[in-house]
């Protein structure tokens, strides 16, 4: 078997168009949303996978810039009536974030909270000993952990090392 790449990731959300304000409004996310009628989708019959028979949900597609372009990264999903369960932390059983690499964590840390995107902590718990941050993790609507990255850059991060090889 040959794995090509991850195709996306699904989260379950209470409220589409809140995360929608926040993945497309604050973040910039191209969307396309549509409703799924869920009683011939493979699976969705199955308690298995669901923890109760789902008629339809809606569907939100998240794509970097481009939704012309055929691969999504995220998909977001919402169905009629309650949403069970709670957003995990990283030392519980899970996936626990999304991660996004982007070029500048300060300007984007500092848009973030102009925008009133609440913060994982303090600002303060993402910087290393010399006052640099590499790396900050917010809540999304649903308290799922949203991680921004500049990635692995040593020259300016003397004090991370890259992971072995």
């Amino acid at each position: 078997m040959t794995i090509k790449g991850i195709s996306h990731i699904h989260i379950c959300v209470a409220n589409v168009e809140k995360s929608l304000e926040f993945y497309r409004g604050i973040l910039g996310l191209t969307i396309k949303t549509h409703t799924q009628q869920m009683l011939d989708r493979p699976g969705a019959k199955s308690l298995g996978t669901y923890s109760r028979l789902r008629t339809s949900r809606t569907v939100a597609d998240i794509y970097f810039d481009d939704a012309d372009s055929p691969q999504r990264v995220l998909v977001l999903t919402s169905h009629p009536g309650q949403v069970d369960g709670n957003p995990i932390k990283f030392d519980e059983k899970g996936i626990t974030n999304i991660a996004v690499q982007v070029d500048n964590i300060e300007s984007h840390a500092r848009m973030l909270s102009e925008r009133g995107v609440t913060v994982a902590g303090n600002i303060s718990d993402f910087r290393n000993q010399a006052g640099q941050m590499r790396t900050i993790f917010v809540y999304d609507p649903d308290g799922n952990l949203v991680q921004f990255h500049e990635g692995f850059n040593l020259d300016k991060y003397n004090d991370y090392q890259e992971p072995p090889k």
